[in-house]
């Protein structure tokens, strides 16, 4: 069995609109959704962020990576780069990028399978993103602590 991590994290589904915000429990073990954020923008997310990061005191955050289906890189990447560079400023932990190709869609399965109609929710579909985005960081953790 893998030796607990010990560490909170925040995941972050990152849009220029809405961020989706996930936190792990303090073993590192299990993502829960925390809020869905509405921003105007970079300035606005961040100062929002930088709020949560405080009260949270996380000791990393992991960000979605929106790499496209064909591997490479998307022009949503180049974005996400540079709030991570303003993210840095407020948070001096690492900051972790993780593949959150098709997590959007897999969130709106889970909205979807409550019963409740995506388009009307956009904020619950962010949180559970974030969710899937950290779960996925924290299950790769597991594996590689127990190899």
């Amino acid at each position: 069995m893998a030796e607990p991590t010990n560490r909170t994290c925040l995941g972050i589904d990152y849009g220029s609109r809405r961020i989706g915000v996930a936190k792990s429990d303090p073993m590192g073990m299990i993502a829960s959704p925390l809020m869905t954020l509405e921003v105007s923008s970079n300035r606005d997310a961040i100062d929002k962020l930088f709020a949560i990061i405080t009260e949270y005191q996380p000791d990393a955050i992991v960000i979605g990576y929106p790499i496209s289906m064909s591997g490479e890189k998307s022009r949503k990447c180049q974005e996400v780069d540079s709030f991570i560079e303003r993210l840095q400023t407020v948070f001096k932990g690492p900051i972790h990028k993780v593949d959150e190709r098709l997590t959007s869609a897999e969130a709106a399965r889970v909205v979807h399978a409550h019963g409740k109609k995506t388009g009307q929710d956009k904020k619950r579909i962010d949180r559970i993103a974030a969710v899937i985005i950290l779960q996925q960081f924290l299950d790769s953790a597991a594996r590689r602590a127990e190899s």
